[in-house]
């Protein structure tokens, strides 16, 4: 047990160490990351650790590690901080959070969608429909996907980013909604005329029916 604790200590030191000089400027975002035996010898731990330690950086959304490449910075923040903050939040600011990401993203999807999205978010769309009376999480999976697919259709990376951070806070008030609250026919067919207008460009009703669903 004692090993195990050690090991675990030196992994967690290690990866406190490489966060403290990504935050440093020591590297910048999407360059290459010295070598597992450079940061060892830097570090003064073993190749072992160092590995350990990466994968932990990788999980958080840090680094990115590509097969036969080595690995490179992706972000300067942790964004697993930022996740960890959104699910502190209660349902009253995920509600707010969603009006101004949410609403605001699709709005933009009505100006920009292409026709690959609206075939994506028709498929997303039938995927759901046959869950919304039935396994809740089953039809939770399968609505943050059109949900996600919303927002992807604003062509905004920054927005798609963001909201794939914060679907898991989506997905706990689908959740609460749906064990707590009388399932509607109507909330459903919602997503069907948000979709509507995205497909006839019209941004305001869009924007308008969103608004609606989230406070449903």
């Amino acid at each position: 047990m004692s090993v195990a604790l050690t090991k675990r200590s030196l992994v967690e030191l290690a990866v406190e160490r490489m966060r403290e000089r990504i935050l440093q400027g020591d590297w910048q975002v999407g360059q290459r990351l010295p070598t597992e035996p450079e940061l060892a010898q830097a570090l003064g731990i073993s190749r072992n650790t160092v590995r350990e330690a990466m994968r932990v950086l990788a999980f958080s959304g840090l680094v990115e590690i590509r097969q036969g490449d080595g690995s490179y910075l992706r972000a300067v923040q942790d964004p697993l901080l930022a996740v960890q903050a959104m699910s502190r939040c209660t349902p009253e600011q995920a509600r707010e959070t969603r009006h101004i990401l949410e609403t605001e993203a699709i709005g933009l999807a009505a100006l920009r969608r292409t026709d690959a999205d609206l075939k994506a978010l028709r498929e997303a769309l039938e995927g759901s429909a046959g869950h919304f009376h039935g396994d809740i999480d089953a039809y939770v999976t399968c609505d943050l996907v059109f949900h996600q697919r919303l927002v992807d259709a604003a062509h905004n990376p920054a927005l798609s980013e963001l909201y794939r951070y914060f679907s898991g806070v989506v997905a706990a008030a689908l959740q609460h909604n749906m064990t707590t609250v009388p399932r509607c026919q109507s909330t459903f067919d919602l997503h069907g005329e948000i979709l509507d207008a995205i497909e006839q460009r019209d941004a305001e009703r869009a924007k308008r029916l969103s608004r609606t669903l989230i406070e449903s």
